[in-house]
């Protein structure tokens, strides 16, 4: 579906990755390993490398089965990423990695006593160039500014969605029985992912065009700046302040099965978006994915450009789970380095 955009849409137009180089990512953990432990954490740098393929690679450099590998975060092949994956070696030596494969660096190694999950990882910065740029620099200016004080709506990325974006489709007729399968349990959960963020994303959308998405319902469950944590609105008097200063975020429904409940106005307007695909939701809660919520507003931090003559230099850090693409969506227009008509590029999500 097309989405809603906040502050009115891009401004200008610019060609993104037209080398790894212009799309860098540096994880931040938000903690020091503990030093010890049977799981042995790399941060390494790597250069076209997507995520899943290099954590096979060190799969394979180890000795180790895939499962024994972690990492926080997915990253796009098309960037230079410094990210953190985890060896599981219990009882073991570390492994020789001075035989890395090309485009990967190994910057630290260190011991930590627990595998590095999905999501473990607080923040991500980025550091974007966008070349051949055009449009109105005022309007720009002043658009950076409103991305820079009040954020963007929180939508997950294209990328979520697979290549040309049919994992929704296919996950879909999957799930009420009217196509094919998925073939791997990594498409599968691929899949599953797809449906929810689309579902996700229907409903953010409704908030953005009741220009709710940055501001609490009643009936709506909060989630405080940096946290996991849910808090019903209703039960804090200054629950609509603290939303306008950015400590707590409204949040929309990843669906599923059980979970917090809205109520209210809040669950009003979630029910009208996703009564349609009540099957949908009944078959992700059949195939035991857990029902969760996101926060709907993305706090953009430490926002830094430098406009150039013909380039837009992009610095800004988001929290893990976001996407550096959904807040471009509302700044320029991004085509492919070969201008592909009607190619937007995919971008880079923050993790998680």
């Amino acid at each position: 579906m097309s989405l809603l955009r906040a502050h009115g849409g891009p401004v200008a137009r610019g060609v993104l990755r037209t080398t790894p180089e212009d799309f860098r990512v540096i994880e931040e953990l938000g903690f020091e390993p503990d030093g010890e432990g049977e799981h042995l954490w790399l941060l390494v740098r790597k250069r076209e490398w997507n995520t899943t393929d290099l954590a096979l690679a060190l799969a394979k450099l180890s000795k180790l089965p895939l499962r024994a590998v972690g990492y926080s975060g997915l990253k796009d092949r098309v960037a230079v990423t410094d990210q953190w994956f985890s060896l599981h070696l219990p009882g073991k030596a570390d492994p020789d990695l001075g035989a890395l494969p090309e485009g990967v660096t190994l910057l630290r190694a260190v011991r930590h006593r627990r595998k590095l999950n999905r999501g473990t990882h607080r923040f991500n910065h980025f550091e974007l160039y966008l070349r051949h740029l055009e449009g109105d620099t005022a309007l720009l200016r002043e658009r950076l500014e409103a991305v820079a004080r009040d954020g963007v709506p929180n939508y997950f990325g294209e990328q979520r969605f697979g290549r040309g974006g049919d994992n929704f489709s296919r996950a879909s007729a999957w799930l009420l029985g009217q196509g094919e399968a998925p073939r791997k349990p990594a498409l599968k959960s691929l899949w599953l992912s797809a449906v929810r963020s689309e579902l996700f994303n229907q409903v953010l959308a409704r908030r953005v065009q009741e220009h709710c998405w940055q501001r609490a319902l009643p009936g709506d469950l909060l989630q405080p700046e940096g946290s996991r944590g849910l808090f019903p609105a209703d039960e804090d008097p200054a629950a609509a302040e603290r939303v306008i200063r950015g400590e707590v975020h409204p949040t929309a429904p990843m669906p599923g099965a059980g979970g917090m409940a809205s109520s209210g106005a809040c669950a009003a307007l979630e029910q009208a978006v996703l009564a349609p695909h009540a099957a949908l939701i009944e078959a992700l809660a059949a195939h035991g994915v857990e029902a969760a919520r996101r926060a709907t507003r993305l706090p953009v931090h430490d926002l830094a450009a430098d406009i150039q003559a013909d380039g837009l230099h992009l610095r800004m850090t988001l929290p893990a789970g976001s996407f550096a693409t959904t807040v471009l969506a509302e700044l320029i227009d991004t085509v492919r380095p070969d201008h592909s008509a009607g190619e937007q590029d995919r971008g880079e999500r923050s993790g998680g």
